[in-house]
């Protein structure tokens, strides 16, 4: 197995599209697992939908350890929902499990987004 991770391999302030869509993608599953829970999903603010952006501004170290929780974060998140999914498909009541998984998803994600420092009010800076 390879010991650097695929973000070390970016030049300082570049983020990967995949990065990009990988987080919106776990977004879009959290939306899901809310509707199963019985919860309204949360609208996402603008630290979370600018968080691959702001991950350009931040430190290596803090860029390579944000995309290693997005990583995990995604894994779990695909696990769990095919989970659902599939007790679901049974008639089987999923609610509690699918709880369990959105805590897990706040929680990863509030994670995740601590590492990486807010934009201004204007959003992440942006180059030409």
């Amino acid at each position: 197995m390879n010991a650097m991770s695929h973000s070390s391999l970016l030049a300082p302030g570049q983020v990967g599209a995949a990065t990009s869509i990988r987080w919106a993608a776990i977004g879009e599953a959290g939306v899901v697992v809310a509707m199963l829970t019985g919860l309204e999903a949360e609208r996402p603010n603008r630290q979370i939908r600018n968080l691959p952006a702001n991950l350009r501004d931040c430190e290596v170290w803090q860029r390579d350890q944000a995309i290693h929780g997005i990583d995990d974060l995604a894994v779990v998140m695909e696990t769990g929902l095919a989970a659902l999914m599939a007790v679901r498909a049974r008639g089987t009541d999923c609610s509690a499990a699918a709880q369990a998984l959105w805590q897990e998803f706040i929680n990863s994600r509030d994670k995740v987004m601590a590492l990486v420092p807010p934009a201004g009010a204007l959003g992440p800076m942006r180059s030409a």
